[in-house]
């Protein structure tokens, strides 16, 4: 049996997993990330915890094939470069490099949501299909897209940004500087936001009987008075749903995956969201009929769809 070490990096923690070739995650450990800047020291916490999850078998790095590591930011995966990630004050970053002097085997870096999207073709939701696009809703909206089992990054790899392309002309201002992008609208920070402003624009309505504190607005406030029969509530759950379904569709005329993903808190929802989705997608999508069409389905991973991509980034070298 083979082994390989999938890293997720994140600016709170980071998490490792050792992966079988089977795509089981076998061993865990998680350790605070610590970020203060230094990439060097932040390298090492990395090393630590991918030895930390190797301990847990009793392994050593003899025994594991490779190690994989999904990253937040741009990346230029073929030279294992951060080259800029925010967060984690990472600019220019030789993290491969790094990886490569402390744990003495093969490393190999992609972006985070890239590696989630792989994780889910691999051993997910998608299991055995070439051609998916992954969205995941969160403070941000994440984006991958596998095509013929490889990870689409475009000529200078930082393609998939999804989250980014705009839905509502010059609409509500969005981290990334442009206007009315998907993000801006579907991430978990724009549904808190829809609420809120329903909320102020309705002060009779069960929005306030679900969440009597404004600032404590979460993505299942709207869905919840909607379920109270609340005429607001259900208002702001058919805005988000129409702008969500309005993206997906052009993802679908895009790239006609045979599988499209979401991910996220949100999709707890479940079909209350899903089933309305599949009719904006069914509807707004170009397709010929007798033809295959795309099948919209929920995430199975969860936080594992990371490290698996991760462990096995090998396979797209």
């Amino acid at each position: 049996m083979k082994y390989y070490v999938g890293i997720d990096l994140g600016g709170t923690f980071i998490k490792a997993g050792v992966v079988d070739e089977n795509y089981n995650i076998v061993a865990k450990a998680s350790i605070p990330s610590e970020v203060d800047g230094n990439d060097e020291a932040l390298a090492d916490r990395m090393a630590e915890c991918a030895k930390k999850a190797m301990a847990e078998l009793g392994l050593g790095i003899e025994d594991i094939a490779s190690v994989g590591v999904g990253t937040p930011g741009a990346v230029d995966s073929k030279n294992g470069v951060v080259v800029y990630a925010n967060n984690l004050q990472f600019h220019n970053t030789p993290l491969r490099a790094y990886l490569e002097s402390r744990l003495h085997t093969s490393v190999y870096v992609e972006n985070d949501a890239n590696v989630a999207a792989y994780g889910e073709a691999l051993a997910g939701a998608a299991a055995g299909v070439a051609n998916v696009v992954v969205i995941t809703l969160g403070t941000g909206v994440g984006g991958g897209i596998i095509i013929d089992g490889k990870i689409y990054t475009g000529f200078n790899q930082f393609g998939g940004e999804l989250g980014h392309t705009v839905i509502e002309y010059n609409g509500w201002q969005c981290t990334c500087g442009r206007k009315g992008c998907l993000e801006a609208y579907t991430s978990a920070t724009g549904l808190i936001k829809m609420t809120r402003i329903a909320m102020a624009e309705n002060p009779g309505s069960k929005l306030w009987e679900v969440c009597p504190d404004m600032n404590k607005v979460d993505g299942k406030t709207a869905f919840d008075a909607m379920r109270l029969g609340d005429e607001a509530g259900a208002a702001v759950v058919g805005k988000y749903i129409s702008y969500l379904g309005n993206g997906l569709a052009n993802f679908v005329n895009i790239f006609q995956p045979e599988v499209l993903l979401i991910g996220g808190g949100i999709c707890k929802e479940g079909e209350t969201l899903l089933a309305p989705l599949r009719e904006i997608i069914e509807k707004e999508s170009y397709s010929i009929e007798g033809q295959p069409t795309c099948e919209l389905r929920r995430c199975a991973l969860g936080n594992d769809a990371g490290t698996i991509g991760a462990a096995m980034l090998w396979k797209q070298a």
